[in-house]
């Protein structure tokens, strides 16, 4: 019997996560086949209810169902307990346990655009879905000082920073309105920017005007698909470093890999076959996304 391990969100259809895994099922021959299920919101319940059947091994989840899966699996992480957001199931018998990896992703991503240079301790932050969860969860616990979130919904942030409320209380955790003077005066203060929106991925949106941004900033877009978004191209331009969401991508998705086969992932093997993702999709552009909000992808997708 063949395998299955489904990736589940709305829309699917740009995602990189596919292939990726399934050039690591291949190279590994396990006989496990990846797929993706859009799913909308009202349909998140039954979408995980199939994922009991006894061909699967578990599943993604991307925008917009990290939050809502929390209630609909079995058990949590400790981790994903305390984010509040899943971004993988695995099968535990015939229970589904939710796993949060994209913390992991996320460090292993901050360490590389640090390199060698002294830890940042002040963040921004942009967006407070589950993506931004696991950002501010992670800046929390690597001893972040400071960590500001903005959130075009504002009583959203205001949420996020309550449910944080516990672990970061040896920080200054808060959410501000999202305003172009708020956002200068914040940036002027800051080293590290993350934007965990799905901002970008028409390749002419930015949510940060160019002009509003410092030089020497460390800048990380999860968006990974267009490889170079507005903003990071905006960034680049202000003698910032930049970073796209393809590194945690690739880490995310090489612990998802072993959650559920028990096996190593072969890292190289993935990676190949995210650049040659990259590659092709290029190679496409322009891209029509259609109307705003209809082929949005995050990072960890």
């Amino acid at each position: 019997m063949t395998n299955r391990v489904v990736l589940i969100g709305h829309p699917v259809a740009h995602s990189f996560s596919g292939g990726m895994q399934q050039a690591a099922f291949d190279a590994l021959e396990i006989d496990a086949r990846y797929e993706l299920w859009d799913r909308r919101p009202l349909d998140l319940a039954d979408a995980i209810a199939e994922l009991r059947g006894d061909d699967f091994l578990g599943a993604n989840i991307t925008i917009p169902h990290k939050e809502h899966v929390v209630p609909l699996v079995d058990k949590l992480s400790e981790e994903a307990q305390a984010i509040g957001a899943v971004n993988v199931i695995a099968r535990d018998g015939k229970k589904l346990i939710g796993h949060n990896t994209d913390v992991a992703g996320f460090k292993s991503a901050l360490d590389k655009i640090v390199g060698r240079q002294k830890m940042p301790r002040h963040a921004i932050v942009l967006g407070a879905g589950g993506a931004a969860r696991a950002v501010v969860y992670a800046l929390i616990t690597e001893g972040f000082q400071r960590v500001v979130v903005f959130n075009r919904h504002l009583h959203r942030a205001e949420g996020m920073v309550r449910h944080f409320g516990r672990s970061a209380s040896h920080m200054d955790l808060r959410a501000m309105p999202w305003h172009n003077s708020v956002l200068e005066a914040e940036l002027a203060k800051t080293k590290l920017l993350v934007n965990a929106t799905s901002i970008g991925t028409v390749p002419t949106e930015t949510p940060i005007p160019a002009e509003l941004l410092p030089s020497d900033l460390l800048v990380m877009d999860l968006v990974y698909n267009p490889p170079q978004s507005q903003l990071l191209r905006d960034a680049a331009a202000a003698r910032c470093t930049t970073q796209n969401g393809e590194h945690m991508l690739l880490q995310q998705g090489a612990r998802s890999f072993e959650l559920w086969t028990g096996k190593a992932a072969p890292l190289d093997v993935m990676q190949a076959e995210l650049d040659r993702a990259r590659e092709q999709g290029l190679r496409q552009m322009p891209i029509d996304f259609g109307p705003a909000g209809e082929t949005r992808q995050a990072a960890g997708s």
